[in-house]
């Protein structure tokens, strides 16, 4: 039988969709790449720009590569769901010769540190009129930028270790932009001192994964994962050593005492700092638990060190009469949670943990004005104390109920069940005074809401993971538990009874985090002394932060 014409046209017409798919593919990654390195060699010629006309350009060209970068990882975004819904469209394949890897952890991430960064300039621009340390800010800021973006994008473990230590490095300038400070200097000079330990452990990490698979790619790695999950001593140790860099750089206890530090620098350093750079750690954990088989040392490591952190700073946090240091101690709680999620294997919900608190911090922070302005406000009359414990009891007792009934809202995980049931009932413990019964109810049910809202979030982001959970073993359900009882019980009475005369002397502890940073911080500046007095540098980059309405000191 002959072909009809029909049919020829449809093969043509096929053809010529599958070139112009092909092109958009090849088009796409091209420009994922290109927008990084597009931000690195703008930030080289913002470093020698003296002419404010040209300065004012490398702004809006910096904002404009941003933009561009959102866009982009959002038409991978949508390549990957056409890949999804049974679409050949050999992304993966296109993506190898570049050197990317991607996947949705990528692209969520690519998206999340576009979009902040875009904002982040933005906001900049106008803060930062008239300060002497502008002129510094804008190149430093795209090479922290450019350099996050490419260890997110990368499939090779040598360049994201580099991509790391570039994050580090160029953020040390941004934490001394006022060099005339000493504290300033002080703080980025323990911060420097940290990075470096966590620098050395991921290059271990980096050394055992390569010894024990005898690759540095990722598509390597994960297949040989896949095919022969990892076992023996080398894997933990590299779980060990990959748990105390992640440690390092999301400032866990007791290495956290730079971050309560660095305020001294600009909101905006502030913002790029608590919103898009503390959080690799975190990242680096998601991208490399394939490796390992099931829960690690490292894993333990995590839940007991984030667990502790998370119990202290959240303490701590509700101590802070500074509004800068109670976010301060609020992203290292976080933090803090993000690493105990990971380390109970909950990867899905660490990875909405880590975006989540990326948008919220860097919203906190570019609006510290109002913050302030709110916090001057007559603070609410709390509801008596029967009435709040009843009203969260039987909130804790429905969200219980609902997980109960649909386990799967939470991967099966009792741990996890039982953080949002105490986040649920946390809510309702707030509940203020004079409340009319139908402002009650609308209460009660946004705090339920969580519930819901959680599952909803949790099925967008899961499939950027190959496994969004893990089988928890006894020990890592043991810890779990043992820590989320903990801080129920630390942080009800200080809830429900804040001026109590025993909980008063406590709380002058907790206002300084039970000093857990002061051995290393004294070691450190013993070590850093001489850098430290040494003369500051020249008083033209000396600034002072140009106030904002609100803004505090």
């Amino acid at each position: 039988m002959g072909t009809s014409t029909a049919d020829v046209d449809d093969d043509q017409g096929s053809l010529v969709m599958t070139h112009l798919l092909d092109a958009a593919v090849h088009a796409a990654l091209t420009l994922w790449l290109i927008l990084p390195i597009a931000l690195l060699l703008l930030a080289g010629g913002c470093l020698r720009l003296a002419d404010p006309a040209r300065q004012h350009l490398g702004w809006r060209v910096g904002e404009a590569l941003l933009i561009a970068s959102v866009a982009t990882s959002a038409a991978i975004g949508g390549l990957l769901l056409m890949g999804a819904a049974g679409v050949v469209t050999g992304l993966a394949e296109a993506a190898a010769p570049l050197g990317l890897y991607t996947d949705g952890l990528a692209v969520w991430m690519a998206l999340l540190i576009s979009f902040l960064g875009a904002v982040l300039l933005r906001f900049a621009d106008g803060y930062l009129q008239g300060d002497p340390g502008r002129a510094r800010f804008l190149p430093w800021c795209l090479i922290v930028l450019a350099c996050v973006l490419l260890l997110v994008l990368t499939h090779h473990l040598l360049i994201m270790l580099a991509a790391w230590v570039g994050v580090s490095l160029a953020l040390h300038q941004l934490l001394t932009l006022y060099p005339q400070r000493p504290e300033a200097r002080r703080a980025a000079w323990q911060k420097f001192a940290v990075s470096r330990l966590g620098d050395v452990a991921l290059l271990a990490a980096v050394g055992l994964i390569y010894h024990h698979y005898g690759s540095l790619t990722l598509p390597l790695l994960l297949a040989d994962a896949a095919a022969s999950p990892g076992e023996g001593w080398v894997l933990q140790a590299a779980s060990l050593a990959l748990a105390l860099a992640a440690l390092c750089k999301c400032a866990q206890l007791p290495l956290h005492g730079w971050l309560i530090k660095v305020m001294e620098a600009p909101t905006p350093v502030s913002a790029l700092l608590h919103a898009g750079v503390i959080n690799l750690g975190g990242y680096v954990w998601l991208r490399l638990y394939p490796l390992f088989d099931g829960i690690t040392l490292g894993h333990l490591a995590l839940v007991t060190v984030g667990g502790t952190t998370a119990i202290v700073a959240v303490l701590t946090m509700l101590t802070q009469s500074s509004v800068k240091h109670a976010l301060a101690w609020s992203t290292c709680a976080q933090m803090g949670f993000m690493l105990f999620e990971i380390g109970l294997g909950a990867y899905a919900v660490a990875l909405l943990h880590l975006l989540a608190h990326s948008l919220y911090k860097a919203h906190a922070f570019l609006a510290c004005g109002r913050t302030v302005a709110a916090s001057r406000c007559l603070p609410l009359t709390p509801a008596p104390r029967s009435e709040r414990l009843l009203i969260a009891g039987l909130g804790g007792a429905v969200a219980g109920g609902m997980l109960w009934t649909w386990p799967g809202l939470v991967g099966h995980h009792p741990v996890l069940g039982a953080l949002l049931v105490l986040a649920v009932s946390g809510t309702l413990l707030g509940l203020p005074a004079g409340v009319a019964a139908r402002q009650r109810l609308v209460h009660v049910a946004l705090a339920l809401s969580l519930v819901p809202l959680y599952a909803l979030l949790y099925t967008l982001v899961a499939p950027a993971l190959a496994s969004p959970a893990a089988p928890l073993t006894p020990a890592a359900a043991a810890l779990g538990i043992a820590m989320l009882l903990a801080l129920a019980c630390l942080a009800l009475p200080l809830m429900l009874h804040p001026h109590h005369p025993t909980l008063a002397r406590w709380r002058r502890h907790f206002r300084h985090g039970l000093y857990a940073h002061l051995p290393l911080e004294r070691g450190l500046d013993r070590l850093t002394r001489q850098r430290l007095v040494a003369p500051p540098a020249p008083a033209a980059h000396a600034a002072h932060t140009p106030p904002i309405k609100g803004e505090w000191s």
